[in-house]
């Protein structure tokens, strides 16, 4: 089957699409608890960036499993799948010339290396929302912790699964930091990649 795949070179290229958006494109990637704010922070820093004319687009955990990888389930098997579907999509999101922010748990660190190679290293920004157990459970906003400690779900990131923390994340916040602290670091690490070498 693969014999007969011919990917096309499209005309427009990836520079092309940046420099007609005026900034570079790339992918923000957060690793974190449920619940340790990961998608808080970025909407709040993509909020920042349309404010600056950026093109910007979020991949969140639980939209991508409502649409494409809902025939993903939650074992060591399926959330690297769904981890490699992330990937391949962002991808295609710096192809297009977006600065993409995708808000994953993402427990393995194999599976964030292979995003990181699939968009290539010097596309990929790692950021660490280091918010403890214990304050993610306190947090419970969609009630998941109660449920995993009454058994209820089973591989609970956490809980009755892995967390594998990043171990030299690009920014690392955590529940000490405000949103804005946090949207602030973020802010100041990318600034300059987002800037054309024209």
């Amino acid at each position: 089957m693969f014999k007969n795949i011919h990917p096309i070179t499209n005309t427009i290229s990836k520079n092309d699409r940046n420099v007609l958006n005026k900034h570079n494109s790339f992918l923000v990637f957060f690793t974190g608890l449920s619940g340790a704010g990961k998608s808080t922070i970025a909407n709040n820093l993509e909020e920042l960036l349309y404010k600056e004319k950026i093109h910007t687009y979020i991949l969140d955990g639980d939209n991508v499993r409502t649409g494409i990888n809902e025939d993903l389930g939650f074992s060591p098997e399926d959330r690297s799948e769904n981890n490699r579907r992330i990937g391949e999509i962002s991808k295609l999101f710096i192809d297009a010339g977006f600065v993409v922010f995708a808000t994953f748990i993402s427990p393995y660190k194999s599976d964030r290396d292979r995003i990181k190679q699939t968009v290539k290293p010097e596309n990929f920004i790692e950021i660490f929302v280091n918010t403890s157990l214990e304050v993610c459970e306190q947090r419970d906003t969609k009630g998941l912790y109660r449920k995993a400690r009454a058994g209820e779900i089973k591989n609970m990131t956490g809980v009755s699964a892995p967390y594998e923390a990043p171990e030299n994340p690009d920014i690392e916040v955590s529940h000490l930091n405000t949103i804005d602290e946090s949207v602030n670091l973020i802010y100041a690490k990318i600034v300059d990649k987002l800037k054309l070498n024209i």
